[in-house]
């Protein structure tokens, strides 16, 4: 069922938002001169702490005794728990945390934008379109998967991908589509048999690409969409852009800037995808990408100290474990000249003559003879899911990488924060409070 959230609806709730807002007491707002005229919201799906700090170790120098700070450590505000609504207990999933971290509202796991009963929620990017400001995102996910889509639109299911895809151009604020600038993945539920939503935003005046190099093109004066594969993006070791979260966060921002100011969702969607297969490679590259992503944005600050950014997690995935075994160590010099993610790895060795030469060029390092011998048992399978399965056990084994669930967990995550106002999100808070802070900033 489709809940669908048209002027009346929106402007409504947005009303009695803000009036709830209004009535809260629980940290005063920072001063009207320190209030941002930008906001830019990070989510980076499933990274709990132990993801920041297994990536200043895989970025470490190790020529150097000291382990080099990274750009998380220096931005590093507080913690957020990320509990949902009661009904789903205490591990959530990424529907209910970002309609919790949109909306500061409590759900159930697989709600997008609605509260426990299925009633639509306004959200801070809702919001930031109401008072006149630019609203995009830019995501490594489809642009209608859990977190992008809970931003945007009103649904009962995350898994109702058509409708939510449909709710992106057929719901306004007022009368302005929800977002300016989208960009990502999932042109199968942006052209369907049924509906051509990409031809119907560019019949509206949105730039249509679905390149990357066809976005560097786009004119800036003009609201974009970017679809640019049927889901997800490839994954950062397979992109012909490895660092392509960050290249499209620095082309969303081109094309949102105005007098105005904007709010833009930016996720790295794939580190989540990375801990539920439990793939430590494709976690720290995406990671890699997340990073370079937030130096982006540190620089862009600089330059603009109107601007605020918070990152933060939904949740953490996969109970990643730096260190296994009972043996005190780590060792991602394994993992840090991948040429291929895993998946890729797998479903071109059938096709080698040499296979175990193709893995060590793949895999970016000198395969030791005990390496050979235990390889040699995996090559001679040809169902591609299980020699996935069994590239990635090796690779834990020689990173001595541990992992708990394909799942979530229910920890604290992290919450990042620098520019304008960022005093606010300093502190334990939790996943709600992000969201109402967000609201009392966007207040004129």
């Amino acid at each position: 069922m489709r809940l669908t959230s048209k002027v009346l609806l929106i402007t409504c709730v947005l009303t009695a938002q803000g009036c709830f807002a209004n009535s809260q007491n629980e940290q005063s707002i920072t001063t009207h001169a320190n209030k941002p005229k930008n906001i830019i919201m990070v989510v980076a799906d499933g990274m709990g702490p132990a993801y920041t700090t297994a990536y200043r170790n895989f970025a470490d120098d190790p020529t150097t005794d000291e382990v080099e700070k990274v750009v998380f450590d220096n931005i590093l505000v507080g913690n957020s728990s990320t509990y949902p609504a009661k009904v789903s207990g205490y591990v959530t999933d990424s529907a209910a945390s970002a309609t919790a971290l949109a909306t500061g509202v409590k759900s159930y796991n697989g709600a997008i934008g609605v509260d426990v009963d299925k009633n639509p929620l306004a959200t801070v990017l809702h919001k930031a379109k109401e008072i006149g400001m630019r609203t995009g995102l830019a995501v490594t996910s489809q642009i209608n998967h859990a977190t992008p889509a809970s931003y945007m639109v009103a649904n009962e299911s995350r898994h109702n991908y058509d409708e939510i895809a449909n709710s992106f151009f057929d719901d306004r604020i007022g009368d302005k589509f929800l977002a300016d600038v989208m960009l990502g993945g999932g042109t199968k539920h942006f052209i369907r048999k049924d509906r051509n939503l990409q031809q119907e935003f560019a019949n509206n005046g949105y730039v249509v690409v679905n390149h990357y190099d066809e976005l560097t093109q786009a004119l800036k004066d003009k609201p974009v969409l970017g679809l640019f594969a049927p889901l997800g993006l490839p994954p950062a070791l397979d992109d012909s852009n490895q660092e392509r979260l960050a290249f499209l966060t620095e082309h969303a921002v081109k094309h949102l800037e105005n007098p105005q100011g904007f709010f833009l969702l930016v996720e790295a969607s794939q580190v989540d995808w990375a801990g539920h297969a439990n793939d430590i490679a494709s976690a720290m590259a995406e990671m890699h990408d997340l990073a370079k992503a937030m130096e982006y944005l540190r620089n862009y600050v600089e330059r603009h100290p109107d601007t605020l950014v918070v990152l933060t997690a939904d949740h953490s995935t996969g109970g990643l474990s730096i260190g296994a075994n009972g043996q005190y160590a780590w060792n991602p010099e394994f993992i840090s000249n991948m040429k291929a993610s895993v998946g890729a790895i797998a479903k071109q060795l059938a096709k080698q003559r040499s296979p175990l030469q193709f893995i060590e060029a793949k895999f970016g390092f000198t395969l030791s003879e005990e390496d050979k011998k235990m390889l040699e048992k995996v090559v001679g399978e040809r169902d591609v899911e299980t020699l996935t399965t069994q590239l990635k056990a090796f690779l834990d084994t020689k990173t001595n990488t541990g992992w708990t669930t394909s799942g979530h967990t229910g920890v604290d995550v992290e919450v990042f924060a620098f520019g304008a106002g960022y005093q606010e999100f300093i502190g334990q808070t939790d996943n709600t409070d992000i969201a109402k802070k967000m609201f009392k900033l966007l207040q004129k």
